[in-house]
């Protein structure tokens, strides 16, 4: 999707412009992948903008610089601040966030220890990532020729930027098909997760996500949705799953913060179908939520007025 330019970029404890939010060709990160993310995003309510969850997207943020051994140079509290003034500055009631963790430019080689360590946090309007139609009636999946990494490979617990080329594969793979995502396997033959997002799978009547020792990463949305459905009363269970598994499914739906909740159609071209009652119900209180609607989930939403 392309990107919208904002007026303000914050790096290193300073707001640029965005024109000059920029680093040298020999940034070590661009060489190695050597860094972590975050996607986080702001909603409109009529409160303001509300980060979704910003505090805990900034504690696994800094949990996957400590996986990469990367030491941050400001704390949990300093980025959510920083966050909440990147998108006051913006004048921005909606917008996707990216803050990123690099190494700098000044070292080369495969010894990162080095290096400086470098933190920006970018805002701009998003809208979905899979589409609106895709939201309303679900997607087509393929899935990927490519596996997951394995855990002793990568530390795919992190969202570190390197990790991502694994998902970039399968992604433009399933692109070129005529699909519109991917699911990845593990090297056990079961389901870990999407390119970018968590997997659901309604069988009789519970919902069921991989574990996180299948290699899925362990999503915000994902935990969200968790505790909706177990809210509404529905039996949630963390499950190996197989290909077949989706193939039959009664529902399906895959979560993440820059997808939210989207219905999954198809996968290898068997049908599932229009989005179901479960998938709808947790759809319209995830909404509803980030919007400020939901009391219930109040504390989720963390507002970037002073």
């Amino acid at each position: 999707m392309p990107i919208d330019k904002t007026a303000k970029i914050w790096m290193d404890g300073k707001l640029v412009d965005w024109d000059d939010a920029r680093i040298h060709v020999l940034t070590h990160t661009l060489h190695y992948g050597s860094g972590v993310f975050e996607g986080i995003r702001a909603y409109h309510t009529p409160e303001g903008p509300a980060v979704f969850r910003l505090t805990d997207h900034i504690r696994r943020l800094l949990q996957s610089a400590k996986m990469l051994m990367i030491e941050s140079p400001f704390s949990v509290e300093q980025l959510v601040e920083a966050t909440k003034e990147t998108v006051r500055v913006n004048n921005i009631e909606a917008c996707y966030i990216r803050p990123l963790i690099y190494l700098g430019y000044g070292e080369m080689g495969l010894n990162p220890l080095p290096c400086t360590v470098n933190v920006s946090i970018a805002v701009w309007p998003w809208g979905t990532y899979l589409g609106e139609e895709g939201i309303r009636h679900g997607v087509r999946m393929k899935v990927s020729s490519w596996r997951r990494m394995d855990p002793n490979v990568n530390p795919v617990a992190a969202k570190g930027t390197g990790i991502y080329i694994n998902s970039s594969l399968a992604k433009v793979e399933a692109l070129h098909a005529g699909y519109d995502e991917a699911i990845l396997l593990n090297t056990h033959g079961f389901i870990a997760e999407c390119t970018g997002e968590n997997v659901f799978v309604v069988k009789e009547g519970a919902l069921i996500t991989p574990p996180l020792s299948s290699g899925a990463l362990e999503g915000i949305t994902r935990d969200s949705v968790m505790t909706i459905a177990r809210d509404l009363g529905y039996e949630v269970r963390e499950e190996n799953l197989l290909r077949t598994d989706l193939y039959g499914a009664e529902e399906a739906f895959l979560t993440g913060t820059a997808a939210e909740i989207v219905p999954m159609r198809s996968v290898d071209d068997r049908e599932i179908g229009e989005p179901g009652e479960i998938t709808r119900k947790i759809q319209e209180i995830y909404f509803a939520t980030v919007h400020g609607e939901v009391p219930q989930y109040k504390e989720w939403l963390e507002y970037a007025r002073e």
